[in-house]
This record gives structure tokens, sequence and C-alpha cells, in this order.
């Protein structure tokens, strides 16, 4: 699939639930969000189905989102479903670890290749002020039960924002010395408006480089395919790399090749967008699988060029991060 910029769309984002165990500060208030009515998200059978499809049109690679995926029962059965696609596309999860632990061997058994843990501090108390939940020893031990699982490389998502964990920046670092993981600063991109942090929060990715020279140089990597969007790095003797995504002050929608499906049936070409194609009318209707094509196809046609944040037109989109699956 190309679409109207000459983009080939090999990736789709799959939101299995909008729910979530965590409530942090940038994503949702603390009293929660309203959650989709159990007949409003899709089945996992419907999911299958747009994943059949979409991977007949040329998806290659299918990550699992959420909200926090890892919470919807039957999740590690949908996974091994999904490995067994034909032409065996690349199956990813973004998770935020409270349940990676007791997961991890589970997930990679059924056919999961890789894991990205969200993860924005390496403090206790600072884990339950930013995500007003405890936690953060299950998150370590998940990403330790994912490197042993062979869930590799490990991806560890942290969002830097001034006067929240900017000092922590350097510590995240550290742990490509110890570990084979790739940590990855990424941009905090103003999603919801309403909350407590805005883009004055953002640390534009030359701040992050300048705050983590103490550290020494950082030698480029040449580029992977699994590294999306990162610009990759690493430290002197270090068994991980770092990554860097400039997603608001170097965007990369030049090379965006996704497609992003909520967990109740719409299709989104920019995460930063509000045009959504509903897919719930043809799985729930009497459309067949070309119907659906045609939809998945229409959603490719729209995707924008890119993305307006900070122009004077820009307008939050018209959901949370959490449904939208990131």
């Amino acid at each position: 699939m190309l679409d109207p910029f000459g983009r080939s769309i090999q990736y789709l984002r799959l939101s299995i639930t909008d729910r979530c165990n965590l409530r942090c500060r940038y994503c949702m208030p603390e009293e929660g969000v309203p959650s989709l009515a159990h007949g409003d998200i899709l089945s996992y059978e419907e999911l299958m189905r747009i994943a059949r499809v979409a991977v007949a049109l040329g998806i290659r690679k299918i990550r699992v989102t959420g909200g926090e995926p890892l919470i919807r029962r039957g999740v590690v059965d949908f996974i091994a479903q999904l490995a067994t696609l034909p032409g065996r596309p690349e199956i990813v999860l973004t998770t935020n670890g409270l349940r990676l632990a007791e997961l991890a061997v589970p997930l990679k058994a059924a056919g999961l290749q890789r894991v990205n843990v969200s993860l924005d501090t390496l403090r206790p108390e600072r884990f339950r002020q930013l995500t007003r939940r405890d936690g953060l020893e299950q998150v370590l031990a998940g990403l330790t039960a994912a490197e042993q699982a062979g869930l590799t490389p490990v991806k560890v998502n942290v969002i830097p924002l001034k006067g929240v964990n900017a000092d922590e920046l350097l510590d995240f670092a550290r742990l490509t010395l110890e570990h084979p993981w790739e940590v990855r600063f990424i941009e905090f991109m103003p999603i919801s408006p309403d909350l407590e942090f805005s883009p004055a929060n953002r640390i534009p990715m030359a701040d992050v480089e300048q705050l983590l020279m103490p550290l020494g140089s950082l030698e480029p990597l040449p580029p992977r395919e699994s590294a999306g969007p990162a610009k990759r790095y690493r430290l002197l003797g270090a068994r991980g790399c770092i990554g860097l995504i400039p997603a608001v002050s170097g965007h990369f929608c030049p090379e965006c090749n996704r497609l992003r499906v909520t967990a109740d049936g719409r299709v989104r070409g920019c995460l930063f967008g509000n045009q959504e194609v509903d897919l719930k009318t043809v799985l729930r209707g009497e459309g067949d699988d070309q119907a659906l094509a045609d939809l998945l196809r229409e959603a490719v046609g729209a995707k924008p060029e890119k993305h307006v944040i900070g122009s004077p037109g820009f307008k939050a989109p018209n959901r949370g991060m959490h449904g939208i699956g990131g």
C-alpha cells in the first residue's frame, strides 16, 4: 500500500484495549477515564480478521498496544494466532511492564519477538508520583524476564520531562552499559492538553544529547529496520545502545509507514490527526474481506503529509493516548 506521498505502509499498530492499570499523569486524570463498553471493543476474532487482511495488503509488522495490552484476558493466545499469519509478520508489543515478569516466557513461546517497555523513572517514589501506582520493582523484574526469555532487543521507552525526570537521563543511559537494552528517549507529545503536563515540559532531543555528554561521546550506529524512527548511539564499552526520537522537534513524518487501529475499530493514519475510518460496520455487518481491505486503503489514502504540532492550526487529537494506542 502506498499513500499519496509515496510512503509504503507496512506497519500496523493494533490496540486491543483502552484500559490500563496505571494512571500516568501525562495520559490520564487521577480518576481514570470512562472505559469503552464491552460490546464496543473488538473481539479477538475481529482483530485477527483485520490483521489477516492487512498482511495480505503488505503489512509486515504488527505491534500490539493498549491501553495496557497485557491486562486483556487471552492476550497470549492472540499473539500465538498473529504469529501464524501468512508471511510471518514481525509481532511486537508495547507494555508498561507490570505483568511482563509473569508473561514473558509464555509470550515468547507464543511467537512474540520483542517488547517495548514504557518507563519514565528509576526511583520508587517518583514512579508512584508519576503513575499514581506502585510497581517499579515489577517493571524492572519484567525487563529482566523479557531479556532472559529472548524478547530482544528489549527497548525501554523514556519520555524526558522538564522538572520531572531530567535528572535521571544519565541513569537511564547507564543502563546500556550493563544490559543489552535499547534505551530510547522520546520527545513528549502534547496529545492531551487538559492533563498536568504541557508542551513547556518537553525537552528537545538536542537538549537531551547535551544532558548525556558527561557520559562521553556517543558513537552513531547504522540504521536498523527494527529501530523505527530512533537515531541510535552507543556509549564506549556499552552492551546496549541509546535511541533518540525527536517526535516533535524533528518529526519523522517523511518515513512514517504505519496505520493505527483503535480498540473500538477505527483506523487512523496519523497519531496527531482526527481523521478515522470506521471498520466496525464491515466487521459486524455483511461486508466481506474485500470491503475491509477497501477501508484500510481508504485510511492509507487519507494519511496527511505531516503533523502540524506547533502550528497555529494544530488541534489536539480527539482521543487520549490510551484510546489511540500510541
